[in-house]
């Protein structure tokens, strides 16, 4: 076919099926590499995380077996509502102690939720992974009585909404911060020379999956939020069937939302998500 054409349409077309090939192959390698650019973890062993923790005044949350599930109080009182905590795309959950006394100040016992493959745990970080996990741990923090909330923070909102989602009589309260509406819509502005929607494994649809949960949410955006984009916020505020008020801090970026414990925003959002759930906020 190339001895056909001209010199010049040859080249073209020679340029036009290497190029395509190398294309193809740059997204062979997203496609392989994806989950190492779409999780960060911090790794330790449990020793190291133990005396972290400790120096933190937390203490390992375990499963029934024994296995460290994430990190805690040393205490806990008994009538206050949980909070379960599902953090972000890196680092690990005792990088979250700041949110701790934030819900303490509001009535509420935070428990820092560990992914598979983060801190000390073990496993591989995914979708599958981290929302199989987190429903076993909210089926383990019922089982105290008490009230349970969800707090997703940036990739965490994926997990929290799925499980609310999924387990809606369980949980009482909705509160996702920075969140996403659709994984392979944020990969897709991230990389647009590639077919993320096409590529992505964990897809991450929070869009589908909150209209399952009919409870209250709160929603924080970042208003200069460059990892998501607040409009990914808004989109997925527009779906939620349930009571729903967002809040928005204009000037902060996607890791600068202030975190000042008995202060707007988290008063306001944890007053109202305890109100909406009939337990109220007393600081017991």
């Amino acid at each position: 076919m190339l001895r056909s054409l001209n010199p010049l349409a040859a080249g073209l077309l020679k340029l036009l099926i290497w190029g395509g090939l190398a294309y193809a192959a740059l997204c062979l390698g997203v496609f392989l590499v994806q989950r190492r650019l779409m999780y960060f973890p911090d790794r330790s062993s449990e020793r190291e995380a133990q005396l972290r923790a400790s120096r933190l005044g937390l203490t390992p949350w375990r499963d029934g077996a024994g296995r460290i599930l994430g990190w805690r109080r040393p205490s806990t009182l008994p009538s206050r509502p949980r909070v379960l905590l599902m953090h972000g795309n890196a680092g690990d959950a005792l990088g979250r102690v700041d949110y701790l006394p934030m819900l303490e100040a509001a009535g509420f016992e935070g428990v820092l939720l560990e992914y598979p493959g983060y801190g000390c745990r073990a496993g591989e970080p995914s979708e599958a992974a981290f929302v199989g996990d987190a429903r076993g741990a909210l089926s383990l923090l019922r089982t105290e009585g008490a009230p349970v909330f969800l707090l997703g923070e940036s990739l965490g909102s994926g997990v929290a909404v799925q499980v609310a989602a999924a387990n809606a009589e369980s949980v009482a309260g909705l509160l996702l911060v920075t969140p996403f509406a659709r994984m392979t819509e944020v990969a897709a502005w991230h990389y647009p020379i590639f077919p993320m929607r096409l590529l992505l494994r964990d897809r991450w649809d929070s869009l589908d999956a909150v209209q399952n949960y009919p409870g209250p949410v709160a929603i924080l955006l970042a208003g200069q939020d460059e990892v998501v984009g607040a409009q990914q916020g808004r989109r997925l505020a527009g779906v939620c069937p349930g009571p729903l008020r967002i809040w928005e801090v204009l000037q902060a970026g996607h890791n600068d939302l202030p975190l000042q414990p008995g202060r707007p925003p988290w008063s306001e959002i944890l007053f109202f998500l305890g109100g909406k759930a009939g337990i109220g906020n007393s600081s017991q």
